[in-house]
């Protein structure tokens, strides 16, 4: 059994970040479960482009307003509590935080917590980690 508090996490190596956001990592791929689990803060006002080409990534809205535009149809959809979307085709998107948001994130494969995002928008593959 694994048991984290992320209390005791944010301030350690787990917790990474530039300006706009905060990730901290919660499982990460050496702790076996097949996902990484991580509690995402991004500051109000902030605009974010991903392009997770080697992930898949789902996310759950905690708190704050927000919304995610899928750059390849164009529609944007609303992010707050409760919300839930799902990078199923490594979806190139751009998300913006209206509020400040907390967001709890799965990716699949597993990131390291070496991973930082690429100028596209992505993380390397897993390989280039292990």
């Amino acid at each position: 059994m694994i048991v984290r508090d992320f209390n005791k996490l944010k301030d350690t190596d787990r917790a990474v970040s530039d300006a706009k956001w905060t990730s901290v990592r919660m499982l990460l791929a050496d702790d076996g479960m097949g996902f990484s689990f991580h509690i995402t803060t991004l500051q109000a006002g902030s605009e974010h482009t991903f392009h997770y080409k080697h992930h898949f990534e789902s996310v759950y809205c905690m708190s704050g307003r927000g919304s995610i535009t899928d750059l390849a149809t164009g529609q944007t959809h609303e992010i707050k509590p409760g919300v839930m979307y799902a990078l199923n085709e490594n979806d190139k998107h751009t998300l913006r935080a209206e509020e400040e948001l907390v967001m709890a994130c799965c990716f699949n494969p597993p990131v390291t917590g070496k991973e930082v995002h690429r100028e596209d928008g992505s993380y390397a593959p897993v390989e280039e980690f292990t």
